[in-house]
């Protein structure tokens, strides 16, 4: 017997099972997995062969079973994957299980996600980043906006476009300050704001240059509104880094040489010492033979000058 149920139907089925409706939302991931198990179990089912009131009973146990899993796929979206934003405004598309339809959900929380104090030092570059978490699972989300706040709270726009950071090449003494990010949505209202309190230092010297690219960076942790964090170390200028660079590249290169250089010595040494080894005597006569060769030459060469002696002689 063929049964041929969507999966929409099905999950249906587990929610208004025993005449209870879940009113939990959740995503379309959560609603494939309790789908495509529900399936299997109902294919189990339909191979066994079996029929009449077996079958009925096997059916109704089996969605049983299905309508506590799929029950606790919902919990476990609801714990981890549900409005996962700690502040700002999320588009997150979910499906009501009343009638399972897509709808954006908007989980609201507060649009301030805090102040962010950063150092960087003069002639080296300013990076703020604005990105969150959860920017990337939001839908709805338009542009970020980089804003510089002066004293008298006017704002003049910095930056408007796709990218999340704001980067100001070789900052001086007069880009400190505060700074605002914004990211838009389709929405009347922004999905976060977040505050950078900028403060410049005088410029780096050559060893603390050198120091700071040996040393860990430190990374950034967000906190709530009333807390700020400060970051620990800032890029290098484009010029230093790439002297840094080629020095550790050249000292690379330098050792490897070296070292090639020294273990071809020793596997020659090595197989040079193996060989006499195993053939000492034959470097004996050799040798010998080589000792009696050059006399028997050096004896050949005495006997015409003798003889050319003796002519003369006469």
């Amino acid at each position: 017997m063929g049964i041929v149920i969507s999966k929409s139907r099905c999950a249906n089925e587990i929610v208004t099972l025993e005449s209870g409706v879940l009113s939990l939302p959740t995503d379309e991931p959560t609603l494939e997995k309790a789908s495509w198990s529900l399936l299997k179990d109902l294919k189990r089912i339909t191979d066994s062969n079996v029929k009449g009131e077996l079958f009925v009973k096997e059916l109704f146990w089996m969605l049983h079973q299905q309508k506590d899993t799929f029950a606790r796929y919902v919990a476990l979206f609801q714990k981890d994957a549900f409005c996962p934003n700690k502040c700002g405004m999320m588009l997150q598309t979910l499906i009501w299980c009343s009638n399972c339809q897509k709808q954006v959900h908007a989980c609201r929380k507060s649009m301030d996600c805090g102040e962010r104090n950063v150092k960087f030092h003069e002639m080296e570059d300013m990076i703020l980043d604005c990105e969150l978490n959860w920017h990337q699972a939001s839908q709805g989300l338009t542009d970020y906006r980089f804003y510089r706040v002066w004293r008298n709270k006017s704002e003049t726009l910095l930056y408007k476009g796709k990218e999340p950071t704001l980067i100001k090449t070789m900052v001086e003494p007069k880009d400190a300050g505060t700074y605002r990010c914004q990211l838009d949505t389709v929405k009347s209202s922004p999905a976060t704001i977040i505050r950078f309190h900028v403060k410049v230092l005088p410029k780096r010297t050559m060893e603390e240059t050198l120091s700071s690219n040996t040393s860990e960076r430190s990374g950034i942790s967000w906190g709530s509104n009333k807390s700020s964090t400060t970051l620990q170390s800032s890029p290098l200028s484009s010029a230093q880094s790439h002297t840094v660079e080629n020095m550790l590249r050249s000292l690379l290169v330098g050792l490897l040489i070296w070292g090639f250089v020294v273990l071809i010595a020793s596997l020659v040494i090595l197989m040079l010492c193996y060989w006499s080894e195993k053939n000492l005597g034959y470097s004996i006569d050799s040798i010998k033979a080589w000792f009696s060769t050059a006399k028997d030459a050096a004896q050949s060469s005495e006997v015409p000058e003798k003889k050319a002696t003796k002519s003369r002689s006469q």
